[in-house]
C-alpha cells in the first residue's frame, strides 16, 4: 500500500532528522514539547490530544495512513515526477489487484479479508514505529545541540520481542542499531547484538513495558523525558501555585 519511491524519500528524511526539534513532519509521529503545547490556542490543544488519543494513534490513524493518505505523494509532491510516478503506479498495482479479488471471488471476500487484514497490518506497522521512538527516555534536540549518533542510540528503541514475533517483523525491533548504521542487513541485527552486548542492553523496552508508552505525549525539555498530559498539568498547576 505504500509507494516505494515515496517511502524510500520520506524514510531517508526520517533518519536524517529523527530527534531534531528544528525538523518535525514528515516521517515522524506529531510531538510537541510541554511549551508548544501550552503555548497553543484551546482549539490547538484539543486537536493535538485528539491526534494522540490511541483510538486514532492506532486505529483511524493507521488505516486513514496507508489506504488514504498513501496514494498521493503528500511531502513530497512538489519534488519532482519520480514521487507521482511511484505513487500512481502502486495505486494502479492495488487496482489491478483489488479488481482481480473481486472478479474472482466476489465482493465479500475483499470486504471480509482483503480491508481487515490491510487494517491490522497497518495499525501493527504504526505500533511498531510508535514505539520504536515514543518511550519515556527518548532522544529529542534542537539542531544546535543534536546529534545523529545520539539520536541514533538515545532516541530508537531495542523493541525485545518473543523469538516468533521477532523472526516475523525482521528484526525490526533492533532500531537503536538500525538507526546507527542503516546499511546493516535486518537479517544481521541480532549478530550485532550478540557479539556487542553494551548494544543488546540499551534503550531495551520490553511488550509490557511498551504499553506504558502510549501515555506519553509531550516532550518535556527540562527533564528530557516523554511525560503525558496528566504529568504537564500537574507541572503548570504547580507553577501557578
Amino acid at each position: 500500500l505504500t509507494p516505494y519511491d515515496v517511502w524510500k524519500r520520506t524514510h531517508a528524511i526520517h533518519h536524517q532528522h529523527h530527534g531534531n526539534l528544528d525538523h518535525r513532519g514528515i516521517g515522524d509521529v506529531m510531538t510537541l514539547t510541554v511549551e508548544e503545547y501550552q503555548a497553543r490556542s484551546r482549539w490547538g490543544r484539543l486537536t493535538y490530544r485528539l491526534y494522540r488519543h490511541p483510538v486514532v494513534l492506532f486505529v483511524l490513524g493507521p488505516s486513514y495512513l496507508f489506504i488514504l493518505q498513501n496514494r498521493l505523494p503528500f511531502g513530497l509532491m512538489r519534488s519532482g515526477w519520480r514521487f507521482w510516478i511511484s505513487a500512481m503506479g502502486t495505486n494502479a498495482f492495488i487496482a489491478i489487484v483489488v479488481a482481480l479479488i473481486i472478479w474472482l471471488g466476489g465482493l465479500m471476500p475483499f470486504l471480509l479479508i482483503y480491508i481487515p487484514t490491510s487494517v491490522i497490518g497497518a495499525t501493527i506497522g504504526v505500533w511498531l514505529f510508535y514505539v520504536q521512538h515514543q518511550f519515556e527516555e527518548t532522544h529529542w534536540a534542537k539542531s544546535d545541540d543534536w546529534q545523529v549518533h545520539d539520536a541514533a542510540l538515545e532516541g530508537s528503541s531495542h523493541y525485545v520481542l518473543p523469538a516468533p514475533l521477532q523472526w516475523i517483523t525482521g528484526n525490526i525491533g533492533v532500531h537503536h542499531v538500525h538507526h546507527l548504521y542503516s546499511r546493516i542487513p535486518f537479517y544481521r541485527l541480532s549478530e550485532v547484538l550478540r557479539d556487542h552486548r553494551a548494544l543488546a542492553e540499551a534503550q531495551k523496552l520490553t511488550v509490557r513495558e511498551s504499553l506504558a508508552c502510549v501515555k506519553l505525549n509531550l516532550w518535556d525539555e527540562k527533564a528530557r523525558k516523554l511525560i503525558s498530559f496528566r504529568e504537564a498539568a500537574a507541572q503548570a498547576r504547580a507553577v501557578a501555585a
